[in-house]
């Protein structure tokens, strides 16, 4: 637009002071890095506020089947919605169908296997709707293990 050339360390450190700005209590919003950008976002410590009176809570959850479908998409992407079901178990047409409407998946193209089906991934708006730059930041396998106590192996047998 202005055919100037930035040092990207100067863009670099204009952000940061932007976001040292914004941390202070004076703001109920913050700079966040999002999904390959920067965003303004509330503050955790206003969120439950600003939620209420916006009413956009019940907009923002998903049931427990559309987590279950999006999170199967999300880890083995692309993926067709037979691979979900059969991870799933059950049919999944209704959740794919709402994750599309919300914008949470995308058709990333066909299969190349009978019947050549639809193949989902996640979209930018799944990495802004969790707060992450790219599907590696998503949690591993290990971050969800816990020691689950069995009979005879609790602490107090031990």
């Amino acid at each position: 637009m202005f055919n100037a050339d930035v040092p990207e360390e100067d863009i670099h450190g204009a952000i940061q002071r932007l976001m040292d700005k914004y941390l202070h209590e004076d703001f109920a919003f913050q700079l966040n890095k999002s999904a390959g950008g920067y965003q303004f976002l509330t503050k955790p410590a206003y969120q439950a506020s600003i939620g209420i009176m916006l009413k956009q809570q019940s907009k923002k959850r998903l049931s427990t089947s559309a987590m279950e479908t999006l999170s199967i998409i999300a880890y083995k992407q692309p993926v067709s919605k037979t691979e979900v079901e059969t991870i799933r178990g059950v049919n999944c047409d209704y959740a794919v169908q709402k994750l599309l409407e919300k914008g949470l998946v995308e058709i990333q193209g066909k299969g190349e296997t009978v019947g050549r089906p639809l193949i989902y991934g996640t979209s930018p708006k799944f990495m802004e709707y969790f707060g992450i730059s790219d599907l590696s930041e998503l949690p591993t396998p290990k971050d969800f293990s816990q020691e689950i106590n069995t009979i005879g192996d609790s602490p107090e047998n031990q």
